[in-house]
């Protein structure tokens, strides 16, 4: 399905947009690489499409805003959502160290 909508200004185009409580994706098309660019930095969605509509890489993160999703899938960012980080240090020298070594 696809909603239509006539706007008179850019500001009008995308008040309408981010009017919606869902922002999953968004798509701009234009001639206009300029205008592409400053709306799709406007819009309040957790992917914006450039000219194009749906292509999705794994390399890069997937993942909506407001009531279209919560953290992200696919890429690095979605790996995070299962890692827990856990520092490992060793010592390989053979002098002393540490405020608690006796001498």
């Amino acid at each position: 399905m696809l909603s239509v909508l006539t706007f008179k200004t850019e500001d009008e185009a995308v008040r309408l947009a981010n009017d919606s409580e869902y922002g999953l994706a968004a798509a701009v098309m234009s001639g206009d690489e300029a205008r592409c660019k400053r709306i799709a930095r406007a819009m309040r969605s957790g992917i914006v499409w450039i000219n194009c509509s749906q292509p999705c890489f794994v390399e890069t993160s997937w993942g909506g805003v407001k009531k279209s999703g919560f953290g992200r899938e696919l890429g690095p960012f979605g790996l995070d959502n299962y890692l827990q980080v856990k520092q490992v240090t060793t010592y390989t020298s053979q002098q002393p160290w540490g405020w608690f070594i006796k001498e």
